[in-house]
């Protein structure tokens, strides 16, 4: 009789025992499941073989919110995705990117440049000045800012008009790097937000926040959130109720949700906070217009108390004068609060004496 042997039980492929185990198990001769620890194994090159360093892919820039239809998909997104902010947008006025009039990048950068850290009319004033240097273009009403027409112009040009010495330094690195070739309106407007935030950062005093800013108003890109930007922290901060101000690097998971419309999110969080400043002013008004005829009345009731006490009358004008000493600290309006309070210690005076 020949003997023959028993065909081994397989072992369990990889694959098969990932997928029993959940890639964490081991099946064991005896049945049992043993776990133990994934282990993550860096690959290195081989030595003596050349590798060739890997460049990032970059995937192509997002439609602008100016191109048909972009605004109208980005605000039935951000309807569905966050409900609170739902409510902000059927508040609000839809904002509009215009596709044209468009100024070119360089002429864009420039202009953000000029504007850094002024008050509105005085950068305009200053921005009509240096366009009062650059040569008139075919438009009569348009000027021709281009690197070399800003090459063109010295640093003692630049100072005359009001640009200070470190702008006119800016504006020549600026203008240096178009002319070089090192950038482009054609390569800026390929680049995807993170590699222009890289090459546009490289220019003295452009910064992040600049970088944001034009993204969003001047290319209009889709998907930009300026993290830094203390309006859309706040606007944030309110929207969800936060008891402490969100720190930039916070932003990004506080508004996932609103991808890959965040610069659309950020824009209402701008509008968010100026209206609640525009009720916080109106507010402050009434407040104020409010407060000579209470204390008119007040005065009035107090001196009618005399002749005939009353302690409705009383407990009246303090429930009133309470309450108006309470607007006034809180818009705080430190002058109509020490007259009431001088009002107030003069009255409980008579009032102790009838």
């Amino acid at each position: 009789m020949v003997k023959t042997r028993a065909a081994a039980t397989p072992r369990p492929s990889a694959a098969a025992a990932a997928a029993a185990g959940g890639g964490a198990a081991a099946i064991t001769t005896a049945g049992k499941i043993s776990f133990r620890s994934r282990k993550i194994v860096k690959s290195t090159p081989a030595k003596g073989k050349s590798v060739a360093t890997a460049r990032t892919v970059l995937s192509p820039p997002l439609s602008a919110l100016s191109s048909p239809g972009e605004l109208a998909a980005a605000l039935s997104h951000l309807h569905t995705a966050d409900p609170l902010l739902s409510a902000v947008i059927a508040s609000t006025d839809a904002p509009a990117f215009i596709s044209s009039p468009s100024r070119p990048a360089f002429h864009s950068l420039a202009h953000s440049i000029l504007h850094q850290q002024l008050a509105p009319s005085a950068a305009a004033a200053i921005y009509a000045r240096f366009l009062a240097l650059l040569p008139a273009a075919a438009d009569p009403d348009a000027a021709v800012v281009n690197p070399a027409a800003v090459l063109a112009l010295s640093a003692a040009d630049l100072r005359a008009i009001g640009v200070s010495a470190r702008k006119a330094a800016y504006l020549h690195d600026l203008a240096g790097r178009f002319s070089a070739g090192e950038l482009s309106d054609s390569a800026v407007a390929a680049m995807d937000e993170a590699a222009l935030l890289a090459e546009l950062t490289k220019v003295k005093g452009v910064g992040e926040w600049t970088v944001h800013m034009f993204m969003i108003f001047s290319l209009h890109r889709p998907d930009v959130l300026p993290s830094g930007d203390l309006g859309v922290r706040k606007g944030v901060q309110e929207l969800y109720r936060l008891p402490a101000l969100p720190k930039p690097e916070e932003m990004a998971a506080l508004c996932e949700r609103w991808r890959p419309y965040r610069s659309v999110g950020a824009w209402y969080m701008w509008r968010l906070m100026e209206s609640k400043g525009a009720a916080a002013k109106k507010a402050k008004s009434n407040a104020i217009a409010y407060l000579p005829s209470t204390q008119v009345w007040l005065r009035g009731g107090m001196h009618r108390s005399h002749s005939a006490p009353d302690t409705c009358v009383f407990g009246m004008n303090s429930f009133l004068l309470s309450k108006q000493l309470a607007l006034l600290s809180k818009y705080k309006l430190n002058a109509g609060v020490a007259a009431l309070e001088s009002m107030d210690a003069a009255d409980i005076t008579n009032e102790a004496s009838l």
